[in-house]
């Protein structure tokens, strides 16, 4: 018995030491929760829906959420087909200042024909849309009002992972809902979304969080909850939020001007993996491997080219190529930065002057602006019909027609890919292509930068 009573202590000691250890959030969540407000709007909408009918347009499983107050499903509704205003409680928001600037996201207030802002008083204010950033998914509202209760700012950057977080909002319509969590990741970029380095947390986050405060512990903003990866349309544990160092960025530019402006490279990107990392004599995969250096853009002014692997932007280590797009976004246009690529085995330090990203169809316009055949090393090609490089607007490379090596179809080489370059060489004919494969014999892995469908990209090609 005394035995039992001997191991029973140290085990009551961990327990209550584990319980001593873990947050208390009750001070904190009195505190700051007058910071934060619930948002409705009134819309004309085709039909009631809980998710929002653009869901099935987004990649994979990444969804934006939005609330409800009648819950995940509104029964009694209108149908399919009804077009009159009616108000939803779509999300959340916090006040950022004390004259009554309100941070939220985009896609709760976007097509909006007013907006309410509902504070912790339970007092409603008609908000007016100050400016929008759908690149960010972040908009900025203006209310009446003065010595209202304004959050404090933290530090995204000086997040970690395991820390302590804690996220307030509106989860279908549920005002004032608290969940905590831990940030399980930072800097993650997700599909369509290049500029936001987001903050991962397994926060329960549900629609109707959106554009909600996400706290440390010492009740300051790091983040805005924006997104869920989900199959269900509910939470699943992986909840991302928009670092508030970030964000307030974009609210001193919606602030100052009604829009956002940010920097621009002009070159196409992809990730390097570790047989592109053994093709450019790297010591392991890193940085961003430049596939296209677009005709029009302010690379194309450096020195920057196809085949390059930056390494430091501005400044900072590029680890994996998603993050060069933050990096290049939040620098001014027409500013002077010092890049480090590796280039032929080595670090190269050059200078690039940054220009100012276009919108969509801007950057879409700018991607648009010997003998004839033969047969090596296991790939037959021929120079590139002229209709084909005006389609995909290229100069020079050879197509490929047939292939029988067991090596380039490994590398991912496929029948009706324009091969560019080479290990670095630009690959212009027929002719430069066979003198090339001669020269490059027992080289072992080489990058070939390929042209498919109108897009660069590049392989590694095992001689």
């Amino acid at each position: 018995m005394q035995r039992l009573i001997a191991l029973a202590l140290p085990l009551a000691l961990w327990a209550g030491a584990v319980q001593a250890a873990l947050p208390e959030f009750t001070e904190l969540v009195k505190r700051v929760s007058p910071s934060v407000v619930n948002i409705s709007t009134t819309n004309v909408i085709q039909e009631t829906n809980a998710i929002d009918p653009r869901m099935d347009q987004l990649p994979d499983i990444f969804r934006e959420f939005f609330g409800n107050p009648q819950g995940p499903r509104n029964f009694g509704g209108p149908g399919p087909g009804a077009n009159r205003p009616e108000p939803r409680s779509l999300g959340s928001g916090f006040i950022i200042s004390e004259d009554g600037y309100v941070l939220t996201n985009h896609h709760v207030i976007e097509n909006a024909e007013e907006i309410i802002v509902r504070l912790n008083d339970r007092s409603e204010l008609v908000a007016t849309l100050v400016g929008t950033d759908p690149r960010s998914d972040l908009a900025l509202l203006k209310i009446d009002g003065t010595d209202l209760p304004a959050v404090e700012m933290g530090e995204a950057n000086e997040l970690e992972q395991g820390e302590w977080v804690l996220a307030i909002g509106s989860p279908f319509g549920f005002d004032y809902s608290v969940t905590a969590g831990i940030v399980s990741a930072t800097g993650r970029s997700l599909p369509r979304e290049n500029y936001v380095p987001f903050i991962q947390t397994d926060v329960a986050i549900n629609p109707g969080n959106s554009g909600g405060p996400l706290f440390n512990l010492d009740g300051e903003v790091v983040g805005i909850n924006s997104q869920i990866y989900t199959r269900s349309g509910g939470f699943m544990g992986v909840s991302f939020a928009i670092p508030v160092d970030m964000a307030m960025d974009v609210v001193e530019q919606l602030r100052d001007t009604g829009e956002v402006k940010r920097g621009w490279l002009g070159v196409l990107i992809q990730e390097v993996n570790r047989d592109l990392a053994e093709s450019f004599g790297l010591s392991k995969p890193q940085g961003a491997l430049i596939a296209q250096v677009i005709a029009d853009g302010p690379a194309a002014n450096s020195e920057l080219q196809a085949g390059d692997v930056v390494l430091t932007f501005n400044g900072n280590e590029v680890s994996r190529s998603s993050e060069l797009p933050p990096l290049v976004g939040r620098v001014r246009a027409g500013a002077t930065v010092p890049v480090e690529v590796w280039r032929d085995g080595a670090r190269e330090s050059i200078r690039v002057t940054v220009g100012e990203l276009p919108d969509e169809n801007g950057v879409a316009q700018s991607l648009n602006r010997g003998n004839n055949s033969a047969s090596v090393a296991g790939l037959s090609v021929e120079n590139v019909p002229r209709d084909l490089k005006q389609e995909w607007d290229i100069d020079g490379g050879v197509l490929v027609k047939g292939i029988t090596s067991r090596r380039a179809q490994a590398a991912g080489i496929r029948v009706g890919d324009v091969i560019m370059q080479m290990a670095g060489t630009e690959v212009t004919n027929v002719a430069t292509f066979r003198q090339l494969m001669k020269d490059l014999e027992g080289r072992g892995r080489v990058p070939v930068l390929l042209v498919r469908d109108g897009n660069p990209t590049f392989v590694s090609l095992r001689l």
